[in-house]
């Protein structure tokens, strides 16, 4: 039983034993900081079943907690907040039962498993930022959701069949004179990219080319020769043509390669992976099935639709009349092909995009219809884009920021602050590019990952890898500060035993509260799919930690017990941050 539950119990016998009064729940909210105490009762709700003066009401309680509950020292009411001052003793209970902070929090698994996608782009052009913002969601979430006691499964799947895929290939084919990855020293996937930039310059010349001649502008656009071989080309890829499909597998594996390689430098990986050229046919037995059941309906042309006006939305098309499917269908298939795939898993996450939420609101309502009980438990992990300061990025423009040069671009940075610093001059160069790649991809992850995924981002580089405030960085320094401290009470012998009777200072009881927080905010952060959680209350730990630091000697305490404490609190702050940032896939350096 936890602390609220024991006040709850108490304080419901309290205003039994004190008023005659049957109280249903208690109120409690955490104690304002102008404010001494540790946690508040809030008495105001209470008047409906006690009549009295809300202060009155407060004091008999406070005073039946501190006489009934040893983990109450002492009380103060404020107008109708009754304020617990929690005993000494209450928190190195707490702090002595925890064996392994580095493991603090995290739950054993339980039955059943999510399935959490994410990633998913095309094989047309290199991942950029907008990738990266969906990437490091739907890792961190698969993380959270893990260390709050669910089986994850990591999964993708890679949109490479589409007229968009075949542009690349059609400007490779016209303009690439047999070019290649290790011919040219380039990515596989920006090779590709390149192509598809290229496709685009051309067909637009063609569109004003023919516009120039006299032609309408939208029959310029759906005549243009460019346009029109990329179509056939799509034909022929669909009907199986050797020559098209070779070429296809050819370029798609130099995209996969040069994905493997960012996504390793992310330091993210995936359990399983779906292809749309493989899926993409999935979903018609499905609607079938569906119009076999009253799920769907046929229309007189012979297309099939589901109705959802009974659930606020519209009529959704999941065939058309000449049997071919939609993204709806193949959506349908996948879906149930994954739960064939990985039998234990009773929900899934979706990491998409906020342009995509009418989708999904359908897919979920269909599959529910479908009768399929993991349908309950789909979720939209619904993101706001991610603008720069110079405005929006398009891809067949050429004017997306590139995540390997981003990610190259924010190790840079750490490492022009870092020299600046200048408390590094002992570190090798490799421990130096190490260090800067650790500090830059932090304040990457951090920066993206503290924002609410459902708010838009504005993202400023230079921002994101100061080394005070809100930042990554900022918390890794902390870190390191306390793997120093740590390595000085090694030199010196510290032993750390189990402690009793130290009386504590006001800032370790207050690190001692922020520390007692981490498990709460793990299962809210899982329940809320929002790494933002986990992020902010890192940056509060780090704020109490440095406030203790600066306020309270360490090596100079007063006692050997006071000093083993503080070592040893020190260190268990160092391990939750470590636990905290990888759940959002950051690492921690020993030294910076």
């Amino acid at each position: 039983m936890n602390l609220q539950q024991t006040l709850s119990e108490k304080i419901i016998k309290a205003v039994q034993d004190r008023f005659d009064a049957t109280l249903e729940t208690v109120e409690f909210q955490a104690t304002r900081k102008d404010f001494e105490g540790d946690i508040t009762v809030v008495v105001f709700p209470m008047l409906r079943v006690v009549k009295g003066n809300p202060v009155q009401i407060g004091e008999t309680i406070g005073a039946y907690l501190v006489e009934h509950v040893d983990a109450v020292a002492d009380f103060n009411v404020v107008k109708g907040f009754l304020n617990l001052v929690l005993s000494d003793a209450y928190y190195l209970t707490f702090f002595n039962s925890v064996t392994d902070f580095s493991h603090f929090g995290r739950h054993s698994q339980a039955d059943g498993a999510v399935m959490v996608e994410f990633s998913s782009p095309n094989t047309n052009k290199p991942l950029h930022l907008g990738h990266i913002r969906n990437i490091l969601l739907g890792h961190s979430v698969s993380q959270i959701v893990e260390a709050a006691g669910k089986k994850v499964y990591k999964t993708q799947i890679i949109n490479d069949r589409g007229i968009h895929i075949c542009k690349s290939m059609l400007a490779w084919k016209r303009f690439g004179n047999g070019e290649t990855p290790d011919s040219t020293g380039l990515k596989g996937d920006k090779l590709v990219g390149n192509y598809y930039v290229k496709f685009d310059q051309v067909y637009k010349e063609e569109v004003a080319q023919a516009i120039a001649q006299g032609t309408p502008e939208e029959e310029a656009k759906t005549t243009a020769p460019s346009l029109v071989e990329a179509q056939e080309m799509l034909r022929k890829w669909e009907a199986g043509d050797p020559e098209t499909v070779a070429l296809w597998s050819k370029m798609n594996s130099w995209v996969y390669d040069g994905f493997a390689t960012t996504y390793d430098s992310l330091g993210v990986d995936f359990d399983s992976y779906y292809y749309e050229s493989q899926t993409y046919l999935l979903g018609k037995d499905n609607i079938e099935e569906g119009l076999a059941n009253g799920v769907f309906f046929k229309k007189d042309d012979g297309s099939v639709w589901c109705d959802l006006t009974d659930e606020g939305l519209d009529e959704k098309l999941v065939l058309r009349s000449d049997g071919t499917a939609v993204y709806m269908t193949q959506d349908i298939g996948t879906a149930i092909q994954r739960v064939k795939d990985h039998p234990d898993v009773t929900g899934m996450i979706y990491t998409v995009g906020n342009e995509q939420d009418y989708h999904f609101k359908v897919l979920f309502l269909i599959l529910k219809k479908l009768g399929y009980a993991w349908a309950e438990h789909l979720y939209h992990l619904s993101y706001g884009m991610v603008d720069l300061p110079s405005g929006k990025m398009k891809s067949r423009e050429g004017t997306v920021v590139d995540a390997d040069d981003l990610i190259s671009e924010m190790a840079n940075t750490a490492g022009a602050i870092s020299e600046e610093l200048g408390k590094i001059d002992d570190f090798s160069e490799e421990e130096k590019q190490k260090l800067y790649h650790t500090i830059g991809l932090g304040a990457l992850k951090y920066y993206i990952l503290k924002v609410d995924p459902k708010k838009r981002i504005l993202f400023n580089p230079e921002e994101s890898v100061d080394f005070q405030g809100n930042t990554g960085p900022f918390i890794q320094y902390t870190y390191a500060r306390i793997q120093s401290i740590l390595r000085k009470a090694d030199e010196t012998s510290v032993s750390f035993e189990t402690h009793k009777a130290v009386d504590l200072h006001q800032k370790e009881k207050e690190l001692l509260k922020q520390l007692q927080l981490f498990p709460e905010t793990i299962q809210l952060a899982a329940e809320n799919y929002s790494p933002a959680l986990i992020a902010n209350y890192t940056y509060d730990l780090v704020k109490e930690f440095n406030s203790f630091y600066q306020n309270v000697p360490i090596f100079a305490a007063e006692t050997e017990e006071e000093k083993q404490f503080r070592i040893r609190l020190s260190g268990a702050v160092g391990e939750v941050i470590k636990t905290a940032f990888s759940l959002l896939g950051i690492d921690v350096p020993e030294r910076m």
